[in-house]
């Protein structure tokens, strides 16, 4: 990270490794994800290398084809980090299942709250 004038800046290249990350947990190569994102292929080698700031569309489109949250892509807000969990599972539930649910929705719920966006039900 890297702070100018108080603001808190991700580095390009530290997006770029969680994207390679993210794509190589989804057993993806990139030219799949490319494929999948409709993102050009040396585009989002520029992304993953460094050498380009990747758009919030191709951040959302990513994290969309490689099962990851916009959050884990830029590092931004992690809730996963913050939030803890204490539960007991009943009938068989799968709790790392429901943890990751949970935190679905609260990382769903931060980016709305970051993007100024109210969450309505």
């Amino acid at each position: 990270m890297i702070q100018s004038g108080g603001v808190v800046c991700m580095a390009v290249a530290d997006i770029g490794a969680r994207i390679e990350r993210a794509r190589q947990a989804a057993s993806m190569s990139q030219r799949a994800l490319a494929d999948a994102t409709g993102i050009s292929q040396s585009t989002l080698s520029r992304i993953i290398s460094g050498d380009r700031v990747a758009k919030m569309p191709e951040i959302v489109a990513i994290a969309w084809e490689t099962g990851h949250t916009v959050a884990q892509l830029t590092g931004i807000g992690v809730v996963s980090e913050r939030v803890q969990c204490a539960a007991r599972a009943t009938n068989d539930s799968d709790m790392a299942g429901m943890r990751q649910a949970l935190l679905d929705f609260l990382e769903l719920d931060a980016y709305l709250d970051d993007q100024a966006i109210p969450a309505t039900i």
